[in-house]
């Protein structure tokens, strides 16, 4: 079987994660735009091995504030209970987590849950006190967030109720309530509406609808919502397995507390029942490419090599992240494949101040006989680390150039995941895009805005690519390609409603193959088998050698002709 490394929380090159505890710095919106820069030098390889121009701004000398419209950072905190009801007190961190999910994108960077309670922890305020406003400005200040989410809710046996503010701390300004209510168990949609009201204060020109916002979040019961907060609160491990366990019993397809239930099995070690959950999130789903990182990780910790590699190559597709890169090719070198030195490569060439990656390649040099080089890169770790007793024990072994190397260390795998950071990297280069095109004619400008809407979807950022796919139709309202791609897009947010408007236009405009494909797979979405078989055989009709349509004619058949169940 071969060795693997125990993750280790304790030496910061065992791949624990470098958290603030690590560094004891907690101003997180600096770190993270520092992160970009790191991601940007990554970018600016791969285009030049693929002959793409990028230019790769110069790095700060200092750490530089953005201007207030640059990816402000927020802070959400817990909602105050004002209700004297019983058992309503786990909703205040269920606005704190449902906000947090609706509003984080490439343009708002929201402070995670872990990092708000260590803010927290570092001032010695337990995570739960109402705070004063003098002390809310300290913290907030020292976090470094542009915005701050306060807010309150009640329920008076029949209705529920609820106000939020953002206090701008650029501005020290308080913006004026926005409030939303209904009954109780229009819980979600009262948070959704709450999150884009706020969104729509942040940034005006927000594309997306208040009805897209809600219709996200349709297919998630109450209770199962409830289930999966108390589960993210519970101090205990055993405590959350079992809250989020029951969350997705209640809503199988409730993909965040899927994520959540894998992720604390690979805290927990039971790396089987990691990979296991981890495995159930489509490739459509946002969280994918997070989900398929753990799912490496656990796979490569419990000796499965294969199913590593496999997992951090999805995520290596969709976003060119260094720890993604050094993972995948410790995970080829493990396999004794040359594809190995190429990852490690690009790791190295995107962040050369990272240790591990140097020591990582040393390793797979070493491997394909080129010692000379791996002695350069392990001098390189003693240079940035000179305490790597590990690393200095392995470059003697080399210099002395003995016959026998023997049993060479272990790679050094990481276990730091920063999507978001690639993210807003990726939501800056767009909007230098966008002002290139800004004067120019709208049919290309909308061409533009179509293929970024493709890759959103193809990465699983549904609301992203829905909001490209709407510019495109407001630039040109007859680009089929755009209004089929918004369908799309409206299919995988469960907005079926807003999809069929789209598909009944497309066709009404000029019936297209794929237009009916979609419609079919809408139509079975909806278990409407019937019509999915018509649209398949108008499908058909216009390219009888459509491959799609064929595959899902296929899989509708067999639906079809399978014997009802019976029923328990």
């Amino acid at each position: 079987m071969s060795r693997v490394r125990s993750p280790s929380p304790a030496p910061a090159f065992c791949g624990g994660s470098p958290g603030p505890s690590c560094c004891g710095v907690y101003n997180f919106t600096i770190l993270i735009r520092l992160r970009i820069i790191a991601v940007l030098a990554l970018f600016s390889a791969i285009s030049s091995s693929t002959g793409l121009a990028l230019q790769q701004p110069e790095a700060p000398k200092a750490p530089v504030e953005p201007a207030a419209s640059s990816n402000p950072a927020l802070l959400i905190l817990p909602f105050h209970n004002d209700s004297k009801a019983p058992g309503l007190e786990w909703i205040g961190e269920a606005f704190s987590e449902v906000l947090g999910q609706r509003m984080q994108s490439p343009s708002v960077f929201v402070i995670s849950r872990e990092d708000r309670l260590y803010a927290f922890d570092r001032v010695g305020i337990p995570a739960n006190t109402q705070l004063s406003r003098a002390t809310l400005l300290r913290i907030a200040e020292q976090m470094g967030v542009d915005y701050v989410v306060l807010g309150n809710y009640n329920y008076d046996g029949n209705s529920f109720s609820t106000k939020a503010q953002l206090l701008d701390m650029r501005r020290l300004h308080l913006s004026p309530s926005v409030a939303e209510s209904g009954s109780l168990l229009q819980l979600i949609d009262i948070q959704a509406a709450t999150a884009w009201d706020l969104m729509h204060t942040i940034q005006p020109g927000l594309v997306a609808t208040k009805q897209d916002f809600t219709a996200e979040t349709k297919d998630i019961r109450l209770d199962a919502l409830e289930n999966y907060v108390r589960g993210v609160v519970a101090t205990t491990n055993t405590e959350k397995i079992r809250r989020f366990k029951e969350a997705v019993r209640l809503n199988p397809t409730y993909y965040v507390a899927i994520l959540a239930l894998g992720r604390t099995y690979f805290e927990q070690r039971e790396y089987s029942s990691a990979v296991t959950w981890l495995a159930k999130i489509p490739p459509s789903d946002r969280h994918a490419a997070e989900a398929n990182f753990f799912l490496g990780l656990a796979a490569y910790y419990s000796g499965n090599i294969d199913r590593a590699a496999e997992a951090f190559r999805v995520v290596a597709d969709r976003f060119p992240l260094t720890e993604v890169y050094n993972n995948l090719g410790v995970a080829e070198a493990r396999r004794s494949r040359n594809t190995s030195l190429e990852y490690l490569q690009k790791a190295v060439q995107a962040d050369p101040t990272e240790p591990d990656y140097h020591f990582n390649l040393a390793l797979s040099l070493a491997r394909t006989g080129d010692k000379q080089a791996a002695i350069r890169e392990l001098r390189e770790v003693l240079r940035l680390r000179p305490a790597d007793t590990e690393a200095r024990s392995y470059l003697q072994t080399l210099a002395l150039g003995s016959a026998s190397i023997g049993r060479p260390p272990l790679e050094r795998i990481k276990r730091n995941y920063d999507e978001a950071s690639f993210r807003q990297l990726a939501f800056a280069m767009e909007n230098a895009e966008e002002a290139q095109m800004a004067n120019s004619d709208p049919k290309k400008h909308a061409v533009m805005h179509v293929d970024q809407g493709k890759q959103r979807l193809s990465q699983g950022f549904c609301e992203e690519a829905r909001d490209h796919f709407r510019r495109a139709l407001a630039l040109d309202p007859q680009n089929s390609e755009a209004r089929l791609g918004l369908a799309n897009a409206q299919i995988a947010l469960n907005d079926l409603a807003g999809a069929h408007s789209e598909l009944e236009q497309s066709l009404r405009d000029r019936p297209t193959p794929d237009a009916y494909l979609a419609l079919a797979q809408l139509h079975l979405k909806e278990n409407k088998l019937a019509a999915a078989n018509d649209d398949l055989t108008q499908a058909l009709r216009l390219e009888p050698a459509n491959s799609s349509a064929l595959r899902l004619r296929q899989q509708l058949t067999s639906r079809l002709d399978a014997p009802p169940r019976n029923k328990q």
